[in-house]
């Protein structure tokens, strides 16, 4: 029997205690609104600052998740729902969700402690969405993250994505690629995601290109053949050294040549003198394989004459920092027409209560000097908030914006940056302070948990 695909908005895409959840409070008749909030705990020490991304997926999810009768069929049968009653399924059938949410817009640069997202909704829609709004932003949020430093490492030459194949899924592929443009990277190797997003897509030639003819000059004749102004020829298949001596010694100036493996410093080197001397100086040489800020920095380091860098696995499946720690946190609760602030107290794992914005203080010149995470309804006239309403009752307050338009926020974002944040090292922390009221309310809360019976 096939497999059937699971829906894209599917409120199933979710993990079970949130459902279980839900039901609990549904049984239980425990109305309220809640406000949530999703953060970054602490920063990867190979993080200096994160570049938030996949928000404009997230609120396609809100504005349109569902469950379909065959998925609350699925729930129902369900062992662990046994004695929960008819009314719940049906709930599910007419589920929507109706709350508000602020963000920071994509491409705005963010830091440990800082919301990403604040939901505030009836306590079971924010809590259903727990676990795709995490998968969504914080995938996102890290690939965008770990493109920013590799582009700062190429001191100006041009990035491309190239990690599709090694992506963890076809979809984590395409969203990506979405991301690393966000962050700065010129373009992607995925087609798909150009399509989608609009994202300038890039491709040279693979080794089976060349291994599929008898005669290497042949297969670099073919390629020029179709491809006469943009062919991008690839020289490390057998010996990079004799694959250049047969394009030049044919006369035939290709657009680009690519090195894949090797001591790329080195043979760049040569490679940048060959083509000079051969008056072929605008040819551009693009290196790929396995490459990361760290050796893309070491490369230049050593003087390697490479005009633009292919990066895959680096930005779509990262070993440096497998994931951020992102969490989503019940922060305050209105039931009955009293707030109440909620605040998470485990020694290593504490939460601040209190629905909140973030204060961005810069100095004279522009350039941003602290950050101050505060209470919404505080009043800071001297910084720029960095949460903004997104939606309200359950749909969107203004059409999605262009993706461009969150690439430079970014690009701006990082010519404000202190310059040590942008170092390939982990710099001192960039300074963020909790507000005085906020950590008077988080007392509070401390002393009203304690005098509980």
């Amino acid at each position: 029997m096939e497999m059937p695909v699971p829906r894209q908005h599917s409120g199933l895409l979710t993990d079970l205690y949130e459902l279980t959840m839900a039901a609990g409070y549904f049984q239980t008749g425990f109305a309220a609104r809640a406000t949530f909030e999703l953060f970054v705990r602490n920063l990867p020490p190979e993080r200096n600052f994160l570049v938030a991304a996949g928000l404009d997926q997230a609120l396609e999810f809100l504005e349109n998740i569902r469950f379909a009768p065959h998925e609350i069929d699925y729930v129902r049968r369900h062992p662990i729902f046994r004695h929960v009653r008819g009314e719940f399924f049906d709930y599910l059938a007419s589920f929507r969700f109706t709350g508000d949410v602020w963000a920071a817009p994509e491409g705005s640069l963010v830091f440990a402690g800082e919301p990403l997202l604040r939901v505030t909704a009836p306590i079971i829609e924010g809590q259903v969405l727990e676990t795709c709004l995490l998968s969504t932003i914080n995938f996102q949020t890290m690939v965008a993250s770990r493109a920013a430093r590799v582009v700062a490492a190429a001191k100006g030459k041009p990035v491309v994505e190239f990690g599709a194949r090694r992506a963890h899924g076809r979809e984590a592929g395409i969203f990506a690629a979405r991301a690393a443009w966000i962050a700065g990277c010129q373009g992607t190797s995925n087609v798909i995601a150009g399509q989608l997003f609009g994202i300038p897509t890039y491709g040279t030639q693979a080794h089976s290109w060349i291994m599929a003819y008898e005669d290497e000059s042949q297969a670099f004749d073919g390629f020029l053949d179709v491809f006469p102004e943009q062919a991008t020829l690839l020289l490390d298949t057998y010996n990079v050294r004799a694959a250049l001596r047969k394009i030049i010694a044919r006369g035939r100036k290709p657009a680009g040549v690519r090195l894949d493996s090797g001591d790329l410093a080195a043979d760049s080197r040569w490679v940048r003198v060959q083509l000079h001397r051969a008056g072929w100086d605008d040819v551009q040489i693009f290196a790929s394989g396995d490459l990361d800020e760290n050796r893309i920095a070491a490369l230049l380091r050593h003087g390697a004459k490479i005009d633009a860098f292919g990066v895959g696995s680096a930005l779509v499946a990262p070993t440096d920092a497998r994931n951020l720690s992102m969490i989503y946190k019940l922060v305050e609760l209105e039931r009955g027409g009293k707030v109440r602030e909620a605040a998470k107290l485990s020694e290593s794992k504490s939460t601040y209560p209190g629905t909140k914005q973030v204060f961005r203080f810069a100095n004279a010149s522009g350039k941003w000097k602290s950050d101050l995470i505060a209470l919404a309804s505080e009043s800071h006239p001297t910084a720029a908030p960095l949460l903004v309403p997104v939606m309200r009752a359950g749909k969107r307050i203004a059409p999605p914006e262009p993706l461009a338009t969150a690439r430079t926020r970014c690009m701006e974002g990082l010519k404000k940056l202190p310059a040590p944040l942008l170092s390939m090292r982990h710099a001192p922390p960039y300074p963020v302070r909790y507000s005085k009221p906020l950590k008077n309310l988080l007392q509070k809360v401390r002393r009203r948990l304690r005098q509980r019976p």
